[in-house]
């Protein structure tokens, strides 16, 4: 059984900008809690016990352990008991390098398993070892069909036996990928893995700096002969690295998770609220009476976080709303989430965006197709549609701002 996980999270997160403009990619709130904490207690639940995050970059680093630290609170918290570590403070070149110097650190000799911190997933880590193992497989790499644009993953050809026999990184044409089994970043190393770069190949790339799993081991371990087989995983995938793919994630995990995994209650069908407290649930039964009253207008799939307070007149659909968040009277939230303690106005209008935390929506504004990051302050009456704003921004009373990036 697979015991160990390692988590690269080493870039800057560029295409989640401006959500990661300070925050880790790993720690942006999803669905009321930071992303990788979903990740980590999908695995704890069936039996991985040991999570090594591999940091590198200060607000990486700071965010990851100020939150997780040795992880002791998890077992409290969900009933299974972890133990989180971190890579000592070394200047990686990759994503494979951040897994080879925490292996070595640790002189870790069992296989692994390795996830990447903007994904979410759902994976039968048995079933993956035991393939694993019957393939004597020197990497297994969970694949995923892609029917969209296949140039923003590693795309693999497979034989009968489901070796991988050629592995493209990001193709540029969709002629030149070899299939539509895409890369999702998890792979099952065996316990030999790091004897690799001891080797002629491996100790080429690692002089080179090419360090990449996709880019340049997995394709150079296959070159070299060694076994690296696909395992098609039948669970939900997703790569959240952009905001679209962000919201697409959120509204198909609204619909596919129980209420537990939720850490909500049902409160009417469809409307999740979340918290435990006496207080959290006079709350929640305010507004479950306030939607059936029609006081309040709740349409498709709703998340709502502790502590959560909504105007009269308040219309969400098919939204994620974090804890502390208040709503005035009157406004419109729709395909949406908005995160922690933000504070929105009376009669805004907020359609297809993020809303980050701390965030101030002033009266009337309208916020379409954007996003908005942490502690920003958008005037009365402004009007933001495909636009991008990154933190600690105050906007002008009645700005009018369309397909632009406000840095």
């Amino acid at each position: 059984m697979v015991r160990i996980a390692i988590i690269p999270v080493g870039g800057e997160a560029v295409r989640l900008r401006p959500l990661t403009a300070e925050t880790s990619k790993a720690m942006v709130r999803f669905l009321n809690r930071p992303l990788i904490e979903l990740s980590i207690l999908h695995l704890a639940r069936q039996g991985v016990e040991e999570f090594y995050f591999g940091v590198k970059g200060y607000y990486n680093y700071r965010d990851i352990y100020d939150y997780f630290r040795e992880g002791r609170w998890f077992a409290e918290k969900y009933g299974v008991g972890i133990r989180v570590r971190y890579m000592p403070r070394v200047e990686t070149r990759g994503n494979a390098e951040a897994v080879y110097a925490t292996l070595m650190y640790y002189d870790i000799r069992e296989p692994v398993l390795v996830i990447q911190g903007d994904n979410v997933f759902q994976l039968d880590v048995k079933d993956m070892y035991e393939f694993h193992r019957s393939k004597k497989a020197f990497i297994t790499i969970a694949l995923k069909e892609e029917t969209s644009d296949l140039s923003e993953f590693g795309v693999a050809a497979i034989g009968e036996d489901m070796r991988i026999l050629k592995f493209v990184e990001k193709p540029k044409r969709r002629e030149d990928a070899p299939s539509n089994l895409v890369n999702t970043g998890i792979y099952l190393l065996s316990e030999d893995f790091k004897d690799f770069f001891s080797g002629e190949m491996g100790s080429k790339l690692y002089s080179e700096g090419r360090l990449d799993f996709g880019g340049d081991v997995i394709p150079t371990v296959i070159e070299a002969g060694l076994p690296v087989y696909g395992y098609t995983s039948r669970g939900y995938w997703f790569d959240v690295g952009t905001p679209e793919r962000y919201l697409k994630a959120v509204q198909f995990l609204l619909r596919q998770l129980t209420p537990g995994e939720l850490e909500a209650e049902e409160v009417l069908p469809s409307v999740y609220a979340q918290g435990v407290s006496e207080q959290s649930k006079i709350l929640k039964g305010k507004i479950a009476e306030r939607i059936k009253k029609g006081a309040i207008k709740a349409e498709g799939h709703i998340l709502l976080g502790r502590h959560v307070q909504l105007g009269d007149n308040v219309h969400i659909r098919d939204s994620v709303i974090d804890n502390y968040v208040v709503v005035g009277d009157n406004s419109t939230i729709e395909d949406s989430v908005v995160m922690d303690r933000s504070l929105i106005g009376r009669n805004v209008t907020i359609r297809r965006s993020i809303i980050g935390r701390h965030v101030y929506v002033k009266d009337g504004s309208v916020i379409e197709d954007s996003v908005v990051a942490d502690n920003v302050v958008v005037g009365e009456e402004a009007s933001l549609r495909r636009v991008k704003v990154w933190p600690h921004k105050t906007l002008e009373k009645g700005v009018r701002l369309e397909g632009f990036s406000l840095i």
